[in-house]
């Protein structure tokens, strides 16, 4: 089969490569669909941060080189006999693969898990024709929605769990700094939960136009004063919650002077350096802060495919769907800031 595989930084290659072999209790999908991120992107500009410890199975011991992919849609062509799912059916993969049986499994907390890999990352994901996956990664595509935006499903889990970590309620008031994609999928997330004033910061253009269409309750131009109007905006004691989406230096110190005593702030985006945080003025105001990771798919996925069938998300998020062979040239785009929405590829496209 066709696929693409990374071996370091700027260095994703397509390749033939052996069908995978299913184990029990996996299902083998020919993929539809396989989408790519930031931390795809951030792999090919700088490499995996603790490689090769990243790219290591946590049960096999495979070390990269590897097939990437951790957000993908498929097609079930082969499954046990004693499975849910059924040959033929089209599923959305969470990706993320938890023991069950550990303290945080226990607590239903499975993106924490003690044995949590993630395929795509962790060992083979889904930019191949072919990726074999354990069944509880996998929720049914529901009928009529097409497959290029089911294969959003898990970056918007990403964003839903993000969205129930910030502990909003009705009522509140909310701002969001970034209006990028994961930015996008938390307010999506935010607006399928509650009722909340919701206030987006972003710079001019796409991305707050955007933000605009998906919901938000205004939107503000980041930059020289935008504290200063989210606050007219908002009231002068500030949000309930400050969701810091962006990632960029200082942004948290930033969230800190904008959430009202006793608010919660929570922490999505991941700065590519390490940061000065107020912790004074957290502590004197009892700020709590609260961070996300991935999702929990027995929770997150399946909502996330049904607010993918019953709102404009998905066609205001998807760029393009391309073949493998452009995967490169795409995580260069979204490395550089280049790319506003989400690319996926189509294994099949370009194949012989």
């Amino acid at each position: 089969m066709r696929a693409a595989v990374y071996h370091a930084d700027h260095d994703v290659r397509l390749a033939e490569v052996p069908v995978p072999t299913r184990a029990p209790g996996e299902a083998l999908l020919r993929v539809l669909r396989s989408g790519m991120c930031g931390t795809d992107a951030t792999e090919w500009k700088a490499g995996p941060l603790t490689f090769p410890v990243q790219h290591r199975h946590p049960v096999t011991g495979q070390v990269g080189p590897m097939i990437p992919g951790h957000e993908f849609v498929g097609t079930i062509v082969e499954v046990d006999e004693s499975s849910p799912f059924a040959v033929g059916d089209i599923v959305a993969s969470g990706a993320g693969v938890s023991c069950g049986a550990c303290a945080r499994c226990a607590e239903g907390r499975t993106n924490l898990c003690d044995r949590y890999y993630t395929l795509g990352l962790n060992t083979n994901g889904g930019m191949a024709e072919f990726v074999s996956c354990p069944e509880g990664t996998l929720v049914l595509v529901p009928e009529g929605l097409s497959i290029d935006l089911a294969g959003l499903a898990q970056p918007l889990a990403v964003g839903l769990h993000a969205a129930r970590r910030s502990g909003v309620r009705d009522g509140d008031t909310v701002v969001l700094i970034g209006a990028g994609a994961i930015g996008s999928f938390a307010l999506a997330g935010l607006k399928s939960l509650v009722t909340a004033d919701v206030t987006v910061i972003d710079f001019p253009g796409a991305r707050l136009e955007r933000a605009s269409r998906l919901g938000a309750t205004r939107v503000i131009e980041a930059g020289d004063g935008a504290r200063e109007r989210v606050l007219e905006a908002i009231g002068r004691r500030g949000a309930d919650v400050v969701i810091e989406a962006s990632g960029a230096p200082g942004q948290l110190n930033n969230a800190i002077t904008m959430v009202r005593k006793g608010g919660t702030i929570l922490q999505v985006g991941l700065p590519s350096t390490e940061q000065t945080v107020d912790i004074h003025s957290l502590v004197m105001r009892e700020i709590t802060v609260q961070t996300t990771l991935a999702h929990v798919c027995g929770a997150d996925l399946a909502p996330a495919l049904g607010i993918l069938a019953t709102t404009t998300l998905g066609t205001e998020l998807l760029d393009s769907v391309r073949p493998l062979d452009d995967l490169a040239e795409q995580l260069e785009r979204l490395a550089t800031g280049r790319l506003e929405g989400k690319v996926l590829f189509d294994p099949r496209q370009g194949a012989a």
